[in-house]
Parts: C-alpha cells; structure tokens; sequence
C-alpha cells in the first residue's frame, strides 16, 4: 500500500485558491493592493508636493475619470474586494503566517464598515452628524486622505508579514500547509508535503 504525501488540491474554487492556485491569487490580490496604494500615493503627491487642493487631487483614475472618485461606489467596491479577498485566501494561511492575515481581515472589516457607512450617507444624502461631506468614524478626528493612507497601511503591514512568513514556515506550518506558496526544502520532491 502507498501513501501519497501530494498536498490536496481541492474541487471548489475556495479549495484550488488555497493550495494549487494560492502563489498566483496571492500575486494577483497583491497587485490590485499595489496598484490602489499607487492611486493614494499619487494623490498625496499631487496635495503635498504639488500643492494641489484636496479636490483636485484625484490620483490617476480620478485625473481621467472625475466622476470616479467623487462617488462612494468605488471606494466602497475596493474595500469589498479587500475584504473578499483576504477572506477568500486566508485558508491558504498557517500558523504564524495566518495569524497575521487574521489581523489584516480584522482591520479591512472594519475599514469596509466605515466605507459601508461613507456609501450610505452618499446614497441617502443624509451625512454624519449633520457634516456638510460623507463622513466616516474616525475621520470625525482623521483628515479623509490621512485617514485612507491610515488605513491602507495598517492593512498592508500584517498581509506583508503574513506573506513573509508564509514563504519561510516552519517545519509544522509546512506540514500543514494545503498550498505550493513556500520553496521546496532540500531533497524534497515537488508536490510533497514537508
């Protein structure tokens, strides 16, 4: 009798993006992370370095498409798919690695109520504590763009770590681990669990 050390590949979508497709949904989620982190770093540029006023400073999307930014529904559409996305991967994680990606979904939750409460208001029209904007929780003390710099870097810092640690596990999380993500240790055959 032979016993097959292939880690499982799973049959539903949820099952192949945590353990054959993990590495390339991990690359794919990164990028959209990298790419809204470029539109909020451009955006900073344009009000700190070229002294553009707040509503002018659009980022790229926002410089071509105006209308995109000015609306709730963008923003609250990449908070969703945060949220998703960290939530649709996370079984991928072990140990340390997953602890940390926890800790990601736990701030995007709660950075996708405050975008839930910002699309409210714009779609009732009726804002905050009588504010004249969409305003959310705690940018009642947080500048909006502060705020949204903020809160990108308290969710990108724990997915960085989890990432870090997911391709340098121990020997346990190796060997509870569904996914391909980490490299192979010496004289391991490919597809074999550690």
């Amino acid at each position: 009798m032979t016993i097959s050390h292939r880690k499982p590949t799973g049959t539903t979508l949820t099952d192949r993006l945590n353990a054959q497709w993990h590495r390339p949904a991990l690359w794919g989620f990164t990028a959209v992370v990298i790419a809204h982190w470029a539109e909020h770093l451009v955006q900073a540029a344009q009000i700190w370095l070229l002294g553009w006023p707040v509503p002018q400073a659009r980022g790229l999307l926002g410089q071509a498409y105006p209308w995109l930014v000015q609306q709730e529904w963008l923003h609250y559409g990449y908070a969703l798919v945060m949220l998703v996305g960290l939530w649709m991967l996370r079984r991928g994680f072990t140990g340390r690695a997953r602890t940390w990606w926890l800790v990601a979904l736990g701030i995007q939750f709660f950075h996708h109520i405050e975008h839930l409460l910002l699309l409210v208001q714009y779609l009732s029209g009726a804002h905050l504590l009588g504010r004249p904007v969409q305003t959310s929780l705690l940018q009642l003390v947080i500048p909006r763009v502060e705020l949204h710099l903020f809160y990108n870097a308290i969710v990108f810092l724990p997915m960085v770590v989890a990432m870090y640690l997911h391709v340098r596990p121990t020997a346990a999380e190796q060997a509870a681990s569904r996914c391909y993500c980490a490299p192979r240790r010496r004289g391991e055959p490919a597809g074999v669990a550690g």
